[in-house]
């Protein structure tokens, strides 16, 4: 894998926008990134970060140095420029609750199987002032059907930046933090019956959570 340029190991649509992506967040929106370390270089595993901007998964994909999968609401597929890059970029359709979704989860599952990192985030939905929401059972659910790890992501000021109902405020440094790599004994636990996938998104968030913001790098 090329360490200076990730994107030629990518699809040439992906590769492209992970370049235009990275450059313009770092020019408008340039914050700390830390834990880059954490990432696994091989294999299907799950991003789950706390939500509370657009900018959240195009953040969190244009610092990973590989091809990442997402889900989309179907809604977003209109027709255009955008469905057409959706496509292209293999992003996965969901309804708005993507638990419930079993085509998309399908997807999910191969995805991951195929060894492709994927992004979800436990709240389900924006939160409209950046605190932290409570995290619905989907992302457990997943993470437990697919016997990954969890990459647990923390995003700091992205509602500041871009938040909900809000106009972009370019120049608002977001920070990402990656935290250690979950194994799914940490998060798993089977014994709680009906409540597993539940317990399990709980348990993502708790650690979402305890990631602190990356100190300023003063250069």
């Amino acid at each position: 894998m090329s360490q200076a340029f990730p994107q030629v190991n990518m699809s040439p649509v992906y590769g492209i926008s992970h370049y235009a992506f990275k450059t313009l967040y770092s020019i408008m929106f340039r914050g700390e990134v830390a834990g880059l370390e954490n990432i696994p270089a091989t294999g299907g595993f799950l991003f789950a970060a706390n939500h509370a901007s657009h900018l959240d998964p195009p953040g969190i994909g244009s610092q990973v140095p590989r091809q990442i999968a997402f889900f989309a609401r179907k809604t977003l597929w209109k027709g255009g420029m955008a469905s057409w890059w959706m496509d292209q970029a293999n992003a996965i359709p969901v309804d708005r609750d993507g638990g419930s979704d079993v085509s998309a989860i399908k997807r999910v599952l191969k995805t991951l199987k195929e060894g492709r990192p994927l992004i979800l985030f436990p709240e389900g939905t924006r939160s409209p002032d950046g605190e932290l929401q409570t995290p619905k059972s989907g992302v457990g659910m997943i993470a437990c059907k697919a016997r990954v790890p969890v990459v647990p992501v923390r995003i700091f000021n992205s509602h500041q930046a871009w938040g909900r109902g809000k106009r972009m405020h370019p120049g608002v440094p977001v920070d990402i933090v990656f935290g250690q790599l979950m194994p799914l004994a940490e998060f798993d636990d089977q014994a709680a019956g009906k409540e597993r996938y539940q317990v399990a998104s709980e348990r993502i968030m708790a650690r979402i959570a305890s990631l602190p913001r990356p100190p300023v790098v003063v250069v």
